[in-house]
């Protein structure tokens, strides 16, 4: 089974990005954090045994040296899978060490997961109470009010994230009217999805209009956490809608967490490059580091939180810490 053989191979391949991209935090300079995230992870993907296809990645090939869609990696000697990369979710982030930066993968068997084109697409994400009550054309207050009955909450006691945009103003104004609180965030809506999916985090949906690419990786950790996420695409102009079109997608379709990512045999991991809520970044040391990430399958229905030291060079290192 695809997932029980390369789940911990997948958490090697996003613990490398955030070890690369983590040097640059608040250098000022996304595009080199990014690039040490990409060539990290190329890396190690090119070490494991599967026949991968990137088909979400960092655009086309003329547009990336790596990690482009469409691009062969691993060693060709494995399952085929299909696998959508995000190296750096927040550049902005890292260059302003700001909270809550991931470096991000998911897989499945061939075919699992949607092959998004790189354009906007308008979600509604939720956690397991209200997965399956939430409705995308519903108006907010709605929505807002189902979520606070799946919770036994009011509506007074919800936090919405919502990318900080002036696309968002209008959804802004209703959620205030509706009395729900905002968390409103710079970048980073993968992170928010996860934390919308895991009890404790204090956040209880995200709305608005984001990347589709980073909508199929949210889908992937939530049919895994058991969350849920309705999204629609919304191009941002006739080119990338004639793009979309030509790719099979339907812009006036509803699509589900299961149409986002539908593979019977999926995992998804995720390393966190600076602090955050769910995560803690990486934290370097004399001779090493300390990652902190996530992975997840979702066939075996596992979850781990996994801690790693990382040795660069032993005779540097004192001794390890709990």
């Amino acid at each position: 089974m695809v997932e029980k053989q390369l789940s911990m191979e997948f958490l090697r391949v996003t613990e490398a990005g955030a070890l690369g991209a983590a040097r640059w935090m608040g250098q000022g300079d996304n595009d080199h954090a990014d690039q040490a995230a990409v060539e990290a992870m190329r890396q190690m993907l090119d070490e494991i045994d599967v026949a991968g296809t990137i088909v979400i990645g960092e655009g086309e090939r003329d547009q990336a040296p790596m990690l482009y869609i469409d691009e062969r990696v691993g060693t060709g000697r494995g399952p085929a899978v299909d696998i959508a990369v995000d190296p750096v979710e927040g550049t902005n982030l890292v260059a302003r060490g700001v909270p809550n930066a991931l470096s991000i993968i998911a897989a499945s068997d061939r075919g699992g997961l949607l092959h998004a084109p790189d354009t906007y697409m308008e979600k509604l994400i939720v956690g397991p109470p209200a997965a399956d009550k939430v409705n995308l054309d519903y108006p907010v207050r709605a929505n807002l009010q189902i979520i606070a009955d799946s919770l036994n909450r009011r509506i007074e006691d919800l936090t919405v994230v919502i990318l900080e945009r002036p696309r968002h103003q209008q959804l802004i104004q209703e959620v205030r009217e509706a009395g729900a609180r905002i968390m409103l965030i710079p970048d980073g809506d993968v992170s928010a999805a996860i934390s919308v999916a895991v009890s404790g985090t204090g956040v209880h949906a995200v709305m608005g209009i984001g990347g589709a690419p980073e909508g199929v990786l949210a889908a992937a950790a939530l049919r895994c956490l058991g969350g849920a996420i309705l999204a629609r695409f919304r191009p941002r102009d006739d080119a990338e809608a004639e793009r979309a079109r030509s790719m099979g997608i339907d812009l006036d379709r509803v699509y589900r967490t299961e149409d986002l990512a539908s593979g019977s045999n999926l995992i998804f991991a995720a390393t966190g490059i600076t602090d955050g809520e769910l995560f803690k970044g990486v934290h370097f040391f004399g001779g090493g580091a300390r990652t902190h990430s996530l992975v997840m399958t979702y066939r075996s229905g596992t979850m781990r939180f996994v801690d790693t030291v990382h040795i660069f060079e032993r005779r540097a290192v004192g001794v390890v810490r709990l």
